[in-house]
């Protein structure tokens, strides 16, 4: 027969919880381990650190993973917050226990190794590095504890990576991007055409939804207006519609009831998946990125003369504008502007020269 367990803790799935009143503070959190004798210790540092605080005034450390999750429980309707989630799932390994006093670039250091031997460029590495950085941020100015104390009181200063490996824009060709799309399931040929037909990013196509869509009788076609908190620069993000991208809204119209893009009944919540990397291997393209096709679309209104103010509205660029006010004339002159990618009705296309390095 085992022996008692110490009052306070639940076993829930085969993790220890405390669950307890501690010198009338509720506690309620996970101990992370199966081990009963651990988690009694980790409960009993957790008496003596809140008879501390509450006696002599010591203030209560918070780690890392505690300040992780309520930064990811603050920020749900952030359009990259499952970007952001990733990031600190990859990062608790090596910070997650660690006091927020002890993170510092010092204890990232292995992280950032481990990451580029993993081959991951330096953009991505600075995005994990950003998201601690904010979670400091947050610890030091924001969050404060019972007695208006805050969690961190010294703001270590955390160093991006120089971008000296940061690839260039792949902007596809017209035959690149045929056999590309032919290559991909139909579900994913659809939702590329889409993207690169209208300059969208990835998450704004998996996310794209029917509520979002605006009747333009007066041009006898539609827009889509996708919400700021829904869009990377968190301004309203007008997306127009050539012929291609008109033809595949009808397409897909009447698959899902709320999402614009489904497969078997279920949105599709990301693009860069294994059906991706198989057909861009398979055309000789292993290192594009999903992100290429929206170069592709900017890289082709240049090349169509397509002005650049024009450009930062059709790709949905910071600008300053209020852009869910369009007039008629102004929607048209934009659809005529984004139809200049589109194939003429003599079945060419439009001329694009791209100067092109070997991908390794």
């Amino acid at each position: 027969m085992g022996r008692k367990r110490s009052p306070g803790l639940r076993n829930r799935s085969g993790v220890w919880h405390i669950e307890k009143q501690i010198l009338g503070r509720k506690v309620c959190e996970s101990t992370g381990t199966s081990d009963l004798e651990e988690a009694e210790l980790i409960l009993a540092r957790k008496i003596e650190a809140i008879r501390q605080e509450k006696l002599f005034g010591v203030r209560r450390k918070h780690r890392f993973r505690e300040a992780a999750s309520r930064y990811l429980e603050e920020n749900l309707h952030l359009a990259s917050i499952r970007t952001y989630g990733t990031c600190l799932e990859k990062l608790d390994p090596y910070i997650g226990d660690l006091f927020l006093e002890q993170v510092h670039l010092g204890t990232l250091e292995k992280f950032i190794k481990d990451r580029k031997r993993e081959g991951v460029k330096s953009r991505t590495v600075n995005l994990s590095l950003s998201v601690v950085r904010r979670i400091l941020n947050l610890s030091a100015r924001l969050w404060r504890d019972e007695d208006g104390r805050p969690w961190l009181d010294t703001l270590p200063l955390i160093q991006m990576l120089p971008l000296h490996d940061a690839r260039q824009p792949y902007p596809l060709g017209w035959d690149e991007q045929r056999r590309l799309f032919s290559a991909l399931p139909g579900h994913l040929a659809r939702m590329c055409l889409f993207k690169v037909n209208t300059g969208t990013r990835d998450q704004e196509v998996c996310q794209l939804r029917w509520d979002w869509e605006i009747d333009v009788p007066e041009l006898e076609t539609s827009v889509f207006i996708i919400p700021g908190p829904q869009v990377k620069n968190r301004e309203d993000r007008l997306v127009v519609l050539n012929r291609i991208a008109k033809s595949v809204i009808e397409e897909v119209r009447g698959q899902h009831e709320e999402f614009v893009f489904a497969h078997r009944g279920k949105p599709r919540f990301q693009m860069s998946n294994t059906s991706w990397q198989r057909a861009r291997n398979e055309v000789g393209l292993p290192h594009l990125r999903i992100h290429d096709l929206k170069h592709t679309f900017g890289r082709r209104l240049r090349a169509a003369g397509v002005p650049n103010e024009t450009r930062k509205v059709l790709l949905g660029h910071r600008n300053g504008d209020i852009t869910t006010h369009y007039s008629a004339p102004e929607l048209e002159e934009l659809i005529e502007a984004a139809n200049k990618v589109c194939k003429t009705k003599s079945g060419k296309t439009p001329a694009l020269v791209i100067l092109k390095q070997r991908m390794t």
